[in-house]
C-alpha cells in the first residue's frame, strides 16, 4: 500500500451537508455512519444521534477526505490548514474550482501561474480554504 495523507475534516452538526457537497462537487462514493447507526449511541445523548460519526469521500479507488461531527462545540475553525487538490485537466479544475466556489469566497481566480500550473485558491461554503492546481505533462 502506498503512503497517502488525507483531510479529517469536522463539522459541528454539518458533516452530512458539507460531505454531500463535496461529493457533488468532486464526485464520487460518499459513505456516511450517524452516531445512532454505531456501539457509541448507547453512550451518547438521544439528541446527538443524528450527528456523523465517520464519513469518508472516494473517487476511482482514491480516498479524498473523511468527515464528523464528533468535535462538537469544541471545534474551533482556523486558517492552519489548506486543502490542495491536484486536478487531472483542465476541464477537471475548472469545473471543480466552479463547484467548491458555489456560496463560497474565491481568493485567487483560476489562472495560468509563473511556474506553470493552472492555479486558483477560495474559500467553499463551510470555510474550508482550498487551493487547486493543474500541471500539463
Amino acid at each position: 500500500m502506498t503512503t497517502q495523507l488525507n483531510p479529517y475534516l469536522n463539522f459541528n452538526g454539518r458533516c452530512r451537508e458539507a460531505m454531500t457537497f463535496y461529493q457533488q462537487c468532486l464526485g464520487g462514493e460518499l459513505a456516511i455512519q450517524k452516531i445512532a447507526e454505531s456501539p457509541m449511541a448507547a453512550q451518547m445523548s438521544s439528541e446527538a444521534g443524528a450527528n456523523i460519526l465517520h464519513s469518508s469521500l472516494t473517487r476511482n479507488g482514491v480516498l479524498l477526505m473523511m468527515g464528523s461531527d464528533m468535535m462538537g462545540a469544541g471545534l474551533r475553525p482556523g486558517n492552519s490548514i489548506v486543502l490542495c487538490l491536484h486536478c487531472s485537466s483542465d476541464e477537471e479544475i475548472y469545473r471543480f474550482f466552479s463547484n467548491l466556489s458555489a456560496g463560497g469566497q474565491v481568493k485567487m481566480p483560476l489562472h495560468q501561474s509563473f511556474w506553470g500550473s493552472t492555479y486558483g485558491e477560495l474559500t467553499d461554503k463551510f470555510g474550508m480554504l482550498w487551493m487547486l492546481t493543474f500541471t500539463k505533462n
